[in-house]
């Protein structure tokens, strides 16, 4: 009896022992048939941790057996792997990984101004930006700016005309407010991401980068993980946007 007992408290012991083994950082190099190793994304599920490959794609993360990596890149297909016991006795933890984009003989960059807010649908077509001083004039009046004194002050406006006027203008205000709110999370997404990020690491072409951010911010699912302002999820819903827009590009030439 006094041995079973004994018996239960060691398991116990090994057990919580085994749930508290503390993190350590693995080391790991991603091989494949590309020499574009750089910037791949190393993701802890379970941490949420993430990281970013060196040049010929060595990496460090800090994880422990248990845990999953993910990962992501553009020009690779996504991998995961269950880390096990043995995956910490190797020096390296080699990982291997396949081409996702069929490199080309000849790519012919082309430029297209017909990518725009408003081909994009971010922007609706024909919308004017009032200077400051047309705002102020359409607040007070809503009316022909070229209407005499005595015709504003003194005269009447029918109640149809009025309930269109208001009606019409809510619309306009909620249009601009959207288009407000987009070119707000542009300019976060500038803030946080320099050019280099969005070249080297989602391989979107300089002359393109802008076209691409109106691209995402028009995705109301990215726009949910934006607000989050979790940076792993949003540059891995980045990664994938990337490359949906890239085919795109690809596509048109």
């Amino acid at each position: 009896m006094k041995l079973g007992i004994c018996m239960f408290f060691v398991l116990i012991a090994n057990t919580v022992l085994a749930q508290e083994s503390p993190r350590k950082i693995l080391n790991g190099k991603i091989n494949a048939n590309t020499m574009d190793l750089e910037g791949i994304y190393v993701i802890n599920l379970k941490t949420e941790k993430s990281t970013i490959t060196e040049k010929e794609g060595y990496f460090s993360i800090s994880t422990m057996p248990g845990d999953t990596l993910l990962f992501s890149a553009i020009q690779l297909k996504e991998k995961r792997i269950a880390l096990e016991s043995k995956d910490f006795k190797e020096e390296l933890l080699q990982v291997k990984m396949e081409t996702n984009i069929t490199t080309l003989k000849e790519v012919v960059v082309k430029r297209y101004d017909n990518i725009n807010a408003v081909s994009l649908g971010i922007s609706p077509s024909g919308i004017k930006h009032l200077t400051q001083a047309e705002r102020h004039l359409k607040t007070a009046s809503d009316l022909d700016p070229t209407a005499n004194a005595g015709s504003m002050t003194g005269g009447s406006i029918g109640l149809d005309p009025l309930l269109n006027l208001i009606s019409g203008r809510t619309a306009m205000l909620k249009k601009e407010l959207v288009v407000e709110g987009k070119l707000s999370f542009i300019n976060q997404m500038e803030n946080m991401f320099n050019e280099d990020y969005f070249k080297k690491t989602l391989k979107i072409p300089a002359e393109y980068i802008k076209g691409f951010l109106y691209y995402i911010v028009d995705n109301d699912r990215f726009t949910n993980i934006l607000k989050s302002k979790n940076k792993t999820q949003i540059e891995f819903a980045m990664v994938s946007l990337a490359e949906k827009y890239n085919q795109i590009l690809l596509n048109e030439k």
